[in-house]
Protein backbone atom coordinates (compact mmCIF):
# COMPACT_ATOMS: atom_id res chain seq x y z
CA UNK A 1 0.00 0.00 0.00
CA UNK A 2 2.77 2.43 0.95
CA UNK A 3 4.60 1.66 -2.29
CA UNK A 4 1.47 2.42 -4.33
CA UNK A 5 0.97 5.74 -2.52
CA UNK A 6 4.62 6.68 -3.04
CA UNK A 7 4.48 5.80 -6.74
CA UNK A 8 1.29 7.82 -7.15
CA UNK A 9 2.92 10.82 -5.47
CA UNK A 10 5.98 10.60 -7.74
CA UNK A 11 3.77 10.39 -10.83
CA UNK A 12 1.71 13.39 -9.69
CA UNK A 13 4.89 15.40 -9.08
CA UNK A 14 6.23 14.33 -12.48
CA UNK A 15 3.07 15.64 -14.14
CA UNK A 16 3.23 18.89 -12.15
CA UNK A 17 6.84 19.40 -13.21
CA UNK A 18 5.95 18.73 -16.85
CA UNK A 19 3.26 21.39 -16.58
CA UNK A 20 6.02 23.94 -15.95
CA UNK A 21 8.26 22.50 -18.64
CA UNK A 22 10.60 20.82 -16.13
CA UNK A 23 11.81 17.22 -15.81
CA UNK A 24 10.20 15.43 -12.88
CA UNK A 25 11.78 13.09 -10.31
CA UNK A 26 11.12 9.95 -12.35
CA UNK A 27 12.74 11.45 -15.46
CA UNK A 28 15.82 12.73 -13.66
CA UNK A 29 16.26 9.41 -11.86
CA UNK A 30 15.95 7.44 -15.11
CA UNK A 31 18.63 9.62 -16.72
CA UNK A 32 21.10 8.57 -14.03
CA UNK A 33 20.99 4.99 -15.24
CA UNK A 34 23.26 6.12 -18.08
CA UNK A 35 24.31 9.74 -17.50
CA UNK A 36 26.56 11.07 -14.70
CA UNK A 37 24.56 11.12 -11.44
CA UNK A 38 23.94 14.44 -9.75
CA UNK A 39 24.97 12.90 -6.43
CA UNK A 40 27.08 9.76 -6.49
CA UNK A 41 27.50 9.64 -2.69
CA UNK A 42 23.72 9.72 -2.30
CA UNK A 43 23.29 6.68 -4.55
CA UNK A 44 25.88 4.73 -2.59
CA UNK A 45 24.22 5.86 0.64
CA UNK A 46 20.97 4.38 -0.66
CA UNK A 47 22.81 1.17 -1.53
CA UNK A 48 24.25 1.05 1.98
CA UNK A 49 20.76 1.32 3.45
CA UNK A 50 19.56 -1.54 1.26
CA UNK A 51 22.44 -3.73 2.43
CA UNK A 52 21.22 -3.77 6.04
CA UNK A 53 19.02 -6.73 5.03
CA UNK A 54 21.96 -8.71 3.56
CA UNK A 55 24.58 -10.96 5.07
CA UNK A 56 28.22 -9.85 5.07
CA UNK A 57 29.02 -12.15 2.15
CA UNK A 58 26.14 -10.69 0.14
CA UNK A 59 27.26 -7.16 1.03
CA UNK A 60 30.72 -7.77 -0.39
CA UNK A 61 29.22 -9.19 -3.58
CA UNK A 62 26.80 -6.28 -3.99
CA UNK A 63 29.48 -3.66 -3.31
CA UNK A 64 31.87 -5.31 -5.75
CA UNK A 65 29.19 -5.39 -8.43
CA UNK A 66 28.40 -1.68 -7.95
CA UNK A 67 32.08 -0.68 -8.10
CA UNK A 68 32.63 -2.92 -11.13
CA UNK A 69 29.73 -1.32 -13.02
CA UNK A 70 31.06 2.16 -12.18
CA UNK A 71 34.50 1.19 -13.50
CA UNK A 72 32.89 -0.08 -16.70
CA UNK A 73 31.05 3.25 -17.11
CA UNK A 74 34.32 5.10 -16.51
CA UNK A 75 36.11 3.08 -19.20
CA UNK A 76 33.31 3.68 -21.73
CA UNK A 77 33.35 7.42 -21.04
CA UNK A 78 37.13 7.47 -21.41
CA UNK A 79 37.03 5.54 -24.68
CA UNK A 80 34.38 7.83 -26.19
CA UNK A 81 35.91 10.93 -24.57
CA UNK A 82 32.76 11.84 -22.64
CA UNK A 83 33.45 14.69 -20.22
CA UNK A 84 31.64 14.73 -16.87
CA UNK A 85 30.98 18.45 -16.52
CA UNK A 86 27.90 18.17 -14.31
CA UNK A 87 27.38 15.53 -11.66
CA UNK A 88 29.66 12.78 -10.39
CA UNK A 89 31.73 10.25 -12.37
CA UNK A 90 30.43 7.44 -10.17
CA UNK A 91 27.09 6.25 -8.76
CA UNK A 92 25.53 4.51 -11.78
CA UNK A 93 26.66 1.16 -10.42
CA UNK A 94 24.86 1.69 -7.12
CA UNK A 95 21.59 2.49 -8.92
CA UNK A 96 21.88 -0.50 -11.24
CA UNK A 97 22.56 -2.83 -8.30
CA UNK A 98 19.58 -1.44 -6.36
CA UNK A 99 17.28 -2.16 -9.29
CA UNK A 100 18.92 -5.54 -9.84
CA UNK A 101 18.25 -6.54 -6.24
CA UNK A 102 14.58 -5.63 -6.71
CA UNK A 103 14.39 -7.92 -9.75
CA UNK A 104 16.25 -10.64 -7.83
CA UNK A 105 13.81 -10.38 -4.93
CA UNK A 106 10.80 -10.81 -7.22
CA UNK A 107 12.23 -13.64 -9.32
CA UNK A 108 14.45 -15.62 -6.90
CA UNK A 109 13.05 -15.04 -3.41
CA UNK A 110 9.77 -16.04 -1.76
CA UNK A 111 7.90 -15.40 1.44
CA UNK A 112 9.49 -13.35 4.21
CA UNK A 113 12.86 -13.26 2.46
CA UNK A 114 11.32 -11.60 -0.58
CA UNK A 115 9.45 -9.06 1.57
CA UNK A 116 12.55 -8.21 3.59
CA UNK A 117 14.72 -7.71 0.51
CA UNK A 118 12.07 -5.59 -1.18
CA UNK A 119 11.79 -3.47 1.97
CA UNK A 120 15.54 -2.94 1.89
CA UNK A 121 15.48 -1.97 -1.78
CA UNK A 122 12.52 0.31 -1.17
CA UNK A 123 14.34 2.02 1.67
CA UNK A 124 17.37 2.71 -0.50
CA UNK A 125 15.33 3.88 -3.48
CA UNK A 126 13.15 6.11 -1.28
CA UNK A 127 16.24 7.92 -0.03
CA UNK A 128 17.42 8.47 -3.60
CA UNK A 129 13.97 9.37 -4.90
CA UNK A 130 13.45 11.71 -1.97
CA UNK A 131 16.42 13.78 -3.15
CA UNK A 132 14.98 13.96 -6.67
CA UNK A 133 11.56 14.85 -5.31
CA UNK A 134 13.07 17.68 -3.27
CA UNK A 135 14.91 19.06 -6.30
CA UNK A 136 11.70 19.02 -8.34
CA UNK A 137 9.74 20.70 -5.55
CA UNK A 138 12.31 23.50 -5.41
CA UNK A 139 12.01 24.11 -9.14
CA UNK A 140 8.23 24.18 -8.90
CA UNK A 141 8.33 26.73 -6.06
CA UNK A 142 10.47 29.03 -8.21
CA UNK A 143 8.14 28.73 -11.20
CA UNK A 144 4.83 28.93 -9.36
CA UNK A 145 5.59 31.64 -6.78
CA UNK A 146 6.73 34.79 -8.62
CA UNK A 147 6.71 36.89 -5.43
CA UNK A 148 8.47 36.20 -2.12
CA UNK A 149 7.86 37.29 1.47
CA UNK A 150 11.44 38.00 2.57
CA UNK A 151 10.69 41.52 3.92
CA UNK A 152 8.33 39.95 6.46
CA UNK A 153 10.99 37.60 7.81
CA UNK A 154 13.66 40.30 7.67
CA UNK A 155 11.51 42.39 10.02
CA UNK A 156 10.68 39.46 12.29
CA UNK A 157 14.36 38.52 12.46
CA UNK A 158 15.11 41.76 14.30
CA UNK A 159 13.52 40.08 17.33
CA UNK A 160 16.40 37.58 17.37
CA UNK A 161 19.12 40.16 16.67
CA UNK A 162 19.51 39.40 12.93
CA UNK A 163 21.63 36.24 13.45
CA UNK A 164 22.12 35.65 9.71
CA UNK A 165 23.90 38.98 9.37
CA UNK A 166 26.13 38.21 12.37
CA UNK A 167 27.04 34.70 11.21
CA UNK A 168 27.45 35.95 7.62
CA UNK A 169 30.18 38.35 8.72
CA UNK A 170 31.87 35.60 10.75
CA UNK A 171 31.90 33.11 7.86
CA UNK A 172 33.05 35.80 5.43
CA UNK A 173 35.94 36.64 7.80
CA UNK A 174 37.09 33.00 7.80
CA UNK A 175 37.53 33.14 4.01
CA UNK A 176 37.77 30.10 1.77
CA UNK A 177 38.71 27.69 4.57
CA UNK A 178 35.67 28.43 6.70
CA UNK A 179 33.30 28.54 3.74
CA UNK A 180 34.38 25.26 2.18
CA UNK A 181 34.42 23.44 5.52
CA UNK A 182 30.83 24.45 6.27
CA UNK A 183 29.82 23.88 2.66
CA UNK A 184 30.98 20.26 2.91
CA UNK A 185 28.93 19.76 6.08
CA UNK A 186 25.92 21.48 4.56
CA UNK A 187 26.02 19.50 1.31
CA UNK A 188 26.52 16.03 2.83
CA UNK A 189 23.72 16.11 5.37
CA UNK A 190 22.10 13.01 3.88
CA UNK A 191 25.34 11.04 4.25
CA UNK A 192 25.40 11.90 7.97
CA UNK A 193 21.81 10.72 8.21
CA UNK A 194 22.74 7.41 6.61
CA UNK A 195 25.50 6.87 9.19
CA UNK A 196 22.97 7.25 12.01
CA UNK A 197 20.39 5.14 10.17
CA UNK A 198 22.90 2.35 9.59
CA UNK A 199 23.55 2.20 13.32
CA UNK A 200 19.83 2.00 14.04
CA UNK A 201 19.33 -0.70 11.39
CA UNK A 202 22.46 -2.69 12.23
CA UNK A 203 20.50 -5.72 13.51
CA UNK A 204 18.01 -6.02 10.64
CA UNK A 205 19.94 -8.81 8.89
CA UNK A 206 20.12 -10.90 12.07
CA UNK A 207 16.59 -10.26 13.34
CA UNK A 208 15.04 -10.36 9.82
CA UNK A 209 12.84 -7.34 10.59
CA UNK A 210 13.07 -3.55 10.73
CA UNK A 211 12.72 -1.56 13.98
CA UNK A 212 9.45 0.25 14.51
CA UNK A 213 10.98 3.72 14.27
CA UNK A 214 14.19 4.93 12.65
CA UNK A 215 15.68 8.09 11.18
CA UNK A 216 14.86 7.41 7.52
CA UNK A 217 11.12 7.64 8.22
CA UNK A 218 11.51 11.07 9.81
CA UNK A 219 13.85 12.25 7.06
CA UNK A 220 11.44 11.30 4.29
CA UNK A 221 8.39 12.79 6.02
CA UNK A 222 10.23 16.08 6.59
CA UNK A 223 11.09 16.19 2.90
CA UNK A 224 7.51 15.36 1.93
CA UNK A 225 5.72 17.93 4.13
CA UNK A 226 8.26 20.75 4.16
CA UNK A 227 7.92 21.85 0.52
CA UNK A 228 4.18 22.26 1.02
CA UNK A 229 5.00 25.06 3.50
CA UNK A 230 7.29 26.60 0.88
CA UNK A 231 4.28 27.03 -1.36
CA UNK A 232 2.38 28.82 1.42
CA UNK A 233 5.28 30.97 2.65
CA UNK A 234 7.73 31.49 -0.27
CA UNK A 235 11.05 32.97 0.86
CA UNK A 236 14.47 32.95 -0.88
CA UNK A 237 16.79 33.98 1.96
CA UNK A 238 18.87 37.04 2.92
CA UNK A 239 21.83 36.34 0.61
CA UNK A 240 19.45 36.63 -2.35
CA UNK A 241 16.85 39.14 -1.18
CA UNK A 242 19.37 41.47 0.48
CA UNK A 243 22.69 40.46 -1.06
CA UNK A 244 24.48 39.57 -4.25
CA UNK A 245 23.79 35.84 -4.18
CA UNK A 246 26.50 33.87 -5.95
CA UNK A 247 28.70 36.91 -6.45
CA UNK A 248 29.37 37.27 -2.73
CA UNK A 249 30.77 33.76 -2.29
CA UNK A 250 32.48 33.56 -5.69
CA UNK A 251 35.12 36.01 -4.48
CA UNK A 252 35.70 34.07 -1.25
CA UNK A 253 35.29 30.35 -1.85
CA UNK A 254 37.70 27.99 -3.54
CA UNK A 255 34.82 27.23 -5.88
CA UNK A 256 31.61 29.12 -6.47
CA UNK A 257 28.52 27.48 -4.96
CA UNK A 258 25.89 26.34 -7.38
CA UNK A 259 23.31 29.02 -6.54
CA UNK A 260 20.99 30.27 -9.30
CA UNK A 261 20.47 33.94 -8.39
CA UNK A 262 23.17 36.52 -9.17
CA UNK A 263 21.79 39.32 -7.01
CA UNK A 264 20.00 41.31 -9.74
CA UNK A 265 16.65 40.82 -8.01
CA UNK A 266 17.81 41.85 -4.53
CA UNK A 267 16.01 44.68 -2.71
CA UNK A 268 19.40 46.15 -1.76
CA UNK A 269 22.98 45.01 -1.24
CA UNK A 270 22.87 44.87 2.57
CA UNK A 271 23.82 41.31 3.51
CA UNK A 272 25.91 40.61 5.59
CA UNK A 273 27.19 44.10 6.47
CA UNK A 274 24.01 46.03 7.35
CA UNK A 275 20.71 44.62 8.65
CA UNK A 276 17.71 45.94 6.74
CA UNK A 277 15.80 48.77 8.43
CA UNK A 278 12.45 48.20 10.08
CA UNK A 279 9.75 49.10 7.57
CA UNK A 280 6.28 48.13 6.44
CA UNK A 281 6.78 44.71 4.74
CA UNK A 282 5.38 43.74 1.38
CA UNK A 283 5.90 40.90 -1.09
CA UNK A 284 8.57 41.45 -3.73
CA UNK A 285 8.97 39.92 -7.21
CA UNK A 286 11.86 37.53 -7.76
CA UNK A 287 13.37 35.40 -10.52
CA UNK A 288 12.02 32.03 -11.68
CA UNK A 289 15.08 29.93 -10.80
CA UNK A 290 15.92 30.59 -7.15
CA UNK A 291 14.07 28.12 -4.85
CA UNK A 292 11.66 29.53 -2.29
CA UNK A 293 12.96 27.11 0.34
CA UNK A 294 13.48 29.05 3.56
CA UNK A 295 10.37 28.66 5.69
CA UNK A 296 10.89 26.40 7.51
CA UNK A 297 14.59 25.57 7.31
CA UNK A 298 14.58 21.90 6.30
CA UNK A 299 18.35 21.65 6.74
CA UNK A 300 17.76 22.63 10.36
CA UNK A 301 14.88 20.14 10.55
CA UNK A 302 17.01 17.29 9.17
CA UNK A 303 20.01 18.16 11.34
CA UNK A 304 17.71 18.21 14.38
CA UNK A 305 16.39 14.78 13.44
CA UNK A 306 19.96 13.47 13.14
CA UNK A 307 20.74 14.92 16.58
CA UNK A 308 17.65 13.32 18.15
CA UNK A 309 18.27 9.86 16.69
CA UNK A 310 21.98 9.90 17.52
CA UNK A 311 21.16 10.24 21.24
CA UNK A 312 20.61 6.49 21.58
CA UNK A 313 23.94 5.60 19.98
CA UNK A 314 27.47 5.30 21.35
CA UNK A 315 29.44 8.33 22.47
CA UNK A 316 31.13 8.90 19.13
CA UNK A 317 27.77 8.92 17.32
CA UNK A 318 26.31 11.34 19.87
CA UNK A 319 29.26 13.67 19.45
CA UNK A 320 28.85 13.44 15.68
CA UNK A 321 25.15 14.28 15.86
CA UNK A 322 25.86 17.31 18.04
CA UNK A 323 28.65 18.50 15.76
CA UNK A 324 26.51 18.14 12.63
CA UNK A 325 23.66 20.10 14.20
CA UNK A 326 25.91 22.98 15.27
CA UNK A 327 27.75 23.06 11.93
CA UNK A 328 24.51 22.95 9.94
CA UNK A 329 22.96 25.79 11.94
CA UNK A 330 26.15 27.82 11.43
CA UNK A 331 26.10 27.16 7.69
CA UNK A 332 22.41 27.92 7.16
CA UNK A 333 22.83 31.30 8.85
CA UNK A 334 26.40 32.05 7.78
CA UNK A 335 25.75 31.41 4.08
CA UNK A 336 22.70 33.68 4.19
CA UNK A 337 20.39 30.88 3.11
CA UNK A 338 18.04 31.36 6.07
CA UNK A 339 16.82 33.85 8.63
CA UNK A 340 16.97 33.05 12.32
CA UNK A 341 13.20 32.68 12.52
CA UNK A 342 13.43 29.92 9.88
CA UNK A 343 15.58 27.87 12.24
CA UNK A 344 13.12 28.25 15.13
CA UNK A 345 10.32 27.01 12.90
CA UNK A 346 12.49 24.14 11.61
CA UNK A 347 13.13 22.80 15.13
CA UNK A 348 9.43 22.90 16.02
CA UNK A 349 8.56 21.29 12.68
CA UNK A 350 10.87 18.31 13.31
CA UNK A 351 9.78 17.69 16.88
CA UNK A 352 6.13 17.74 15.82
CA UNK A 353 6.78 15.15 13.10
CA UNK A 354 8.82 13.00 15.47
CA UNK A 355 6.06 13.11 18.06
CA UNK A 356 3.45 12.12 15.47
CA UNK A 357 5.49 9.18 14.17
CA UNK A 358 6.25 7.86 17.64
CA UNK A 359 2.61 8.23 18.67
CA UNK A 360 1.59 6.20 15.63
CA UNK A 361 4.07 3.46 16.61
CA UNK A 362 2.43 3.34 20.06
CA UNK A 363 -1.12 2.96 18.73
CA UNK A 364 -1.80 6.71 18.85
CA UNK A 365 -0.61 7.27 22.40
CA UNK A 366 -2.60 10.13 23.94
CA UNK A 367 0.38 11.98 25.36
CA UNK A 368 2.08 11.82 21.97
CA UNK A 369 -1.05 13.09 20.22
CA UNK A 370 -1.26 16.02 22.63
CA UNK A 371 2.38 16.86 21.95
CA UNK A 372 1.81 16.60 18.19
CA UNK A 373 -1.20 18.91 18.39
CA UNK A 374 0.70 21.35 20.57
CA UNK A 375 3.71 21.37 18.24
CA UNK A 376 1.48 21.93 15.22
CA UNK A 377 -0.26 24.80 17.03
CA UNK A 378 3.05 26.45 17.90
CA UNK A 379 4.27 26.02 14.32
CA UNK A 380 1.14 27.65 12.89
CA UNK A 381 1.39 30.43 15.47
CA UNK A 382 4.98 31.10 14.37
CA UNK A 383 3.96 31.37 10.72
CA UNK A 384 1.04 33.67 11.57
CA UNK A 385 3.22 35.94 13.69
CA UNK A 386 5.90 36.12 10.97
CA UNK A 387 3.24 37.07 8.42
CA UNK A 388 1.05 39.48 10.35
CA UNK A 389 3.17 40.78 13.28
CA UNK A 390 6.71 41.22 11.91
CA UNK A 391 6.89 44.99 12.49
CA UNK A 392 5.66 44.64 16.06
CA UNK A 393 8.22 41.91 16.64
CA UNK A 394 10.97 44.16 15.30
CA UNK A 395 9.83 47.13 17.41
CA UNK A 396 9.72 45.09 20.64
CA UNK A 397 12.61 42.61 20.31
CA UNK A 398 13.04 42.37 24.09
CA UNK A 399 9.54 40.83 24.19
CA UNK A 400 9.20 39.03 20.84
CA UNK A 401 12.65 37.40 20.87
CA UNK A 402 12.27 35.66 24.26
CA UNK A 403 8.71 34.63 23.33
CA UNK A 404 9.95 32.95 20.13
CA UNK A 405 12.67 31.08 22.00
CA UNK A 406 10.25 30.20 24.81
CA UNK A 407 7.76 28.75 22.30
CA UNK A 408 10.49 26.60 20.77
CA UNK A 409 11.79 25.59 24.21
CA UNK A 410 8.30 24.56 25.33
CA UNK A 411 8.03 22.10 22.42
CA UNK A 412 11.53 20.77 23.16
CA UNK A 413 10.62 20.34 26.84
CA UNK A 414 7.37 18.60 25.98
CA UNK A 415 9.16 16.24 23.61
CA UNK A 416 11.85 15.35 26.14
CA UNK A 417 9.27 14.68 28.86
CA UNK A 418 7.07 12.57 26.59
CA UNK A 419 9.95 10.48 25.27
CA UNK A 420 11.26 9.99 28.81
CA UNK A 421 7.83 8.61 29.75
CA UNK A 422 7.90 6.26 26.75
CA UNK A 423 11.48 5.13 27.24
CA UNK A 424 12.28 5.31 30.94
CA UNK A 425 15.90 4.85 31.88
CA UNK A 426 16.51 1.38 33.23
CA UNK A 427 17.99 1.40 36.70
CA UNK A 428 20.66 -1.21 37.49
CA UNK A 429 19.34 -4.24 39.32
CA UNK A 430 19.99 -4.15 43.02
CA UNK A 431 22.38 -6.78 44.27
CA UNK A 432 20.99 -9.04 47.02
CA UNK A 433 22.34 -7.99 50.38
CA UNK A 434 24.84 -10.43 51.79
CA UNK A 435 24.06 -11.63 55.31
CA UNK A 436 26.41 -10.13 57.85
CA UNK A 437 28.34 -12.58 60.04
CA UNK A 438 27.18 -12.66 63.61
CA UNK A 439 29.47 -11.08 66.13
CA UNK A 440 30.75 -13.43 68.77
Amino acid sequence: MAAVVALGFFIALELAARHYGLPGPLTTQARELIGPPKSGPMLYAGLALMMVVLTWRQRFIVTGAAVGIDLAFAVVRWVFDVKVTHGHPFGNGALWVLLGCAVFAVTRRTGRERVLLLKGVGLGLLLVAGRKTGDTWLLITAKSRPEVLDPYLANADHALGNPSWIMGRIVTATGAIGFNFLDTIYGQLAVAAVVVALYQLRNVAAERRFPRHHLVRTFLLIGLLGPAIYMIFPVVGPVFAYGTGTDHWASIALWSPQIPSDGHWAVANLWPQTPPPISAPHSIPFDEVTPRNCMPSLHTAWATAIFIHSRTGPRLLRYGGTFWLIATLSATLGFGYHYGVDLVAGVVFTLTIEAGLRSFDRDWDRSGLRLTAYGATVFVALLVSYRFLPVRMAEYPWLAGPLLLLAMASVIYGYVRTVARWEPATAPARQPQQPQPELL
